[in-house]
């Protein structure tokens, strides 16, 4: 069997972006009537509201490696120093503010140093960090979801889900997903998605043997 053609892995690459830019407006969309106490709601994100994952999600959309690069300089090399202080410039004086910056970067091809599957799976993953916590439901189509799955379960960047299901079966029950061996979670493909990159809420979705280990393993 011989590799991909590197024009293959472009094409998926570059075919993200009008599912990410779907994922964004949709997000944008599910937020316009929100309440200013609703905006404050912790989000699934430890520490951050629903309004600041909003803000986090536009800084990453603003964010060229030229510029991700001088802010790391700029923090020492504290990556987490870095997000707070992108997080912080899109934050916005308002709600309102916060949702307009975000409306604007819904066409942005603008991103880190990243492939294009991350920022997929950021968009999907933080949406439901802020949606799960309002009580917000949205369907992603099962095609993009099982995307994200197959992308996490092979990777640890950004965000640890490769080390969190080794030893693991993940057998989606609504679509084609499925991995590994080992103790069984079966569930929604969204909710494995959730779970793999750390979401505990998530785990109550899924069902196995394997479902208290993977819990432990998050957060």
């Amino acid at each position: 069997m011989t590799d991909p053609e590197p024009t293959a892995d472009l094409g998926r690459e570059t075919g993200s972006w009008p599912l990410i830019h779907t994922e964004r407006a949709a997000l944008a969309a599910d937020l316009k009537d929100l309440s200013d106490a609703h905006w404050k709601t912790p989000s699934l994100c430890a520490g951050l509201t629903v309004r600041e994952v909003l803000a986090h999600l536009t800084a990453g959309a603003s964010l060229n490696a030229v510029r991700w690069m001088a802010g790391v300089i700029r923090c020492r090399f504290d990556f987490d120093k870095q997000v707070a202080l992108r997080l912080a410039e899109q934050l916005g004086a308002t709600p309102a503010e916060t949702l307009d910056r975000f409306r604007r970067i819904v066409p942005s091809t603008t991103k880190p140093p990243l492939p294009v599957m991350a920022m997929l799976g950021e968009t999907i993953v933080h949406g439901e960090d802020i949606r799960r916590p309002l009580g917000i439901r949205h369907d992603h189509p099962i095609d993009v979801v099982t995307r994200v799955a197959e992308y996490y379960r092979g990777s640890d960047l950004v965000v640890l889900a490769k080390g969190r299901i080794d030893g693991l079966r993940l057998a989606a029950d609504d679509g084609p997903f499925a991995t590994g061996s080992g103790a069984v979670v079966s569930g929604p493909t969204l909710s494995l998605v959730m779970a793999m990159t750390g979401r505990a809420t998530h785990c109550d979705d899924l069902e196995g043997d394997g479902v208290e280990l993977l819990r432990s393993r998050c957060g």
